[in-house]
């Protein structure tokens, strides 16, 4: 890795104080870069200069965001929209509130379009910068027991993200989007631990379940975070200069179509 590819580019990471997010974030910070990330509440272990406390779900928190990012930064070179999840209860699409659609489309869609109206300024002034928006393979495989809004919202954010490079890519900046599926992250290892404690302890079984309710992953286990955080990168990076208006999937090949 190049200690000096990002040095001089300030950079927005949302949501990266952990799981794939906090990969991203540590990838580009040991890059040089200037970096910034947020999340709802103070992390242990993350210096305040790269920390904004704010909740992205909320006009409040973009905004906030948008103004101290500018303010710190000075500008933005690069942003990566990695806040995402889903709080919607399970049991199918009949117990789904209005307020769970609106909580997720709010969390996976309108935050990043909020940033993104919020920063691209400073990018056109410039005539440059990079947009990268963390999609999900949910979007072409929703699982409709527990996450039906998460995917339709991750479909939305990806068909925004298709029409803005076509919109901004003439005036220098590129965007793009990735598409993650089964990540090895504290909360997958969470998950795991459930779903075992159900099954006599077999973690094993756990992890086949999870991937079989996938269709299965050839690869044969999830992603690591800093795998992710590698391909993220790679797509904000000058290596990366002519690629607009892609999907990026690391998923191990669980999406079983072309």
């Amino acid at each position: 890795m190049d200690p000096n590819e990002f040095k001089g580019k300030r950079i927005l990471v949302t949501a990266g104080t952990k799981g794939a997010g906090k990969a991203i974030f540590e990838r580009l910070l040991k890059g040089g870069a200037s970096i910034i990330t947020t999340a709802r509440t103070q992390p242990d272990g993350i210096d305040q200069q790269h920390f904004i406390q704010a909740d992205l779900s909320k006009k409040e928190g973009t905004g906030k965001v948008i103004e101290e990012t500018l303010k710190r930064l000075g500008g933005i070179d690069i942003l990566i929209n990695n806040l995402g999840g889903s709080t919607a209860p399970a049991g199918g699409v009949m117990v789904l509130s209005d307020e769970d659609w609106e909580n997720a489309l709010q969390t996976n869609l309108l935050a990043a379009v909020r940033l993104d109206r919020g920063l691209l300024p400073a990018m056109l002034a410039q005539k440059s910068g990079a947009i990268l928006h963390i999609s999900s393979i949910q979007r072409k495989m929703p699982l409709f027991e527990a996450t039906l809004p998460y995917a339709a919202a991750k479909a939305a954010l990806s068909n925004y993200s298709k029409g803005l490079s076509k919109e901004l890519a003439p005036k220098g900046i590129r965007v793009n989007s990735l598409a993650p599926g089964f990540i090895n992250t504290d909360g997958a290892k969470g998950m795991i631990n459930n779903i075992a404690s159900q099954n006599n302890g077999d973690k094993e079984l756990a992890l086949k379940i999870i991937m079989d309710s996938l269709g299965g992953i050839p690869m044969g286990r999830p992603a690591e975070p800093e795998e992710v955080a590698e391909l993220a990168a790679f797509l904000v990076s000058d290596r990366a200069a002519y690629l607009n208006g892609g999907e990026f999937t690391i998923d191990g090949g669980s999406v079983p179509v072309v």
